[in-house]
This record gives C-alpha cells, sequence and structure tokens, in this order.
C-alpha cells in the first residue's frame, strides 16, 4: 500500500515485554505503563501517529479515559509540547466512539457507533482522508486484526513484566506477513514499532 495513502486504519497499543497490555489484577490500573508513557521515544512515537490522523477511533472505556484526562492537559503549566499538541489534536479531530450503551456523546466532534469494528472501519476508510487511529482501545484493536483490517501497528514495548493479563495477540488471528518501517530505542528500554501489513 502507498505510504502516502490516506484512510489507513492505524492501531497503537503498549505492551508489556511478556506481551500483555494491562496488569492482571486490575485491567484498568495503568501505572505500570506511566514512567515510560513520558519518554522521549514514547512522546515522539504518539507524535508522529495523530500528526497524519484525522479520525479517532476508540472504544467507550478508552473514550472515557481519553477525553476525561487529555483535555486538562492543554494550558496545563510546564505540559510537554508533545503532550498539549496530541490534546488540541484530540479535542480538534473527528471521533468515533464504539458503543452499546451510549446513545448521545458527551463530547464534541464525536460520533457514536453501535455496530462491529470491522464495519465501522470500512464504513470510515470510505469517506475519511487522513489516517483512523485506534488509541488504546483493545478490544476494538482485537476486532480489527481478527477481521485483518489493520494496515498499520503501532507498539510501543516497555521493559517490564507483568506476569500475567490480558494479551493482545490471542491465538486464532488470521495469519498475516508485515514489515517493520520503523523502530525507535529509548534509554529507558522503551522499544516503539511501527508495522505496515504486506497486501
Amino acid at each position: 500500500m502507498n505510504q502516502l495513502t490516506g484512510g489507513r486504519i492505524v492501531t497503537n497499543m503498549a505492551l508489556s515485554l511478556d506481551g500483555h497490555y494491562a496488569a492482571p489484577d486490575n485491567p484498568l490500573d495503568m501505572s505500570w505503563v506511566m514512567p515510560y508513557a513520558v519518554s522521549d521515544v514514547a512522546r515522539d512515537h504518539l507524535t508522529s501517529l495523530w500528526e497524519t490522523a484525522t479520525t479517532a477511533l476508540l472504544g467507550r472505556v478508552n473514550a472515557e479515559g481519553f477525553l476525561g484526562f487529555w483535555p486538562t492537559v492543554i494550558g496545563m503549566e510546564g505540559a510537554d509540547p508533545r503532550d498539549e499538541g496530541f490534546a488540541k489534536w484530540l479535542v480538534d479531530t473527528d471521533k468515533v466512539v464504539l458503543s452499546s450503551t451510549l446513545h448521545t456523546a458527551p463530547w464534541e466532534r464525536t460520533t457514536i457507533v453501535n455496530k462491529p469494528a470491522a464495519q465501522v472501519a470500512d464504513d470510515l476508510k470510505g469517506t475519511r482522508g487522513g489516517d483512523i487511529l485506534v488509541l488504546s482501545s483493545a478490544s476494538v484493536i482485537k476486532a480489527l486484526l481478527g477481521a485483518g483490517k489493520v494496515d498499520r501497528l503501532a507498539l510501543t514495548v516497555f521493559p517490564v513484566l507483568l506476569g500475567g493479563g490480558p494479551r493482545l495477540f490471542d491465538d486464532g488471528l488470521p495469519s498475516s506477513k508485515w514489515t517493520l518501517v520503523s523502530r525507535t530505542t529509548g534509554e529507558d528500554g522503551t522499544l516503539a514499532l511501527v508495522y505496515d501489513r504486506l497486501h
């Protein structure tokens, strides 16, 4: 696929070294991520993803977390410019939230959709010019991987063993081949990886 073509489905997820995206005892506790998420590697990685995206695709839980926190970063004293840039993008960009329980969006520029993730991805690819960025919503990313709908897979691997918890890559995914388009290593051991699906 042409690198300059818009409308790619780009997924971004943080993983532990042993392949988990959340701790076993409390899936909502992301404290293990925080020391590494503020590194230059992690911030630059996220910046490179949202700069080409015109739509954010989120599950409901992540939408509530992201949209509850990130707007508060705008204008925050001492905020890293990259964090503030992402926060502004998130507020200003079109957002699509997958939910069967929400009926009206409490956020601006947000559409609530109660459809399978793969169908929503197809709909968005047909109407959007830039990338569609799926932000850390594991259930959405798993569904898109299972349906073969991910064009670009971005991973940040943090040097932590969680010893259990949910995995992003479950058994039974359709086989596929990918090419590594970028990799960056941080001084703290963080690894930012971007793979494009070979079509």
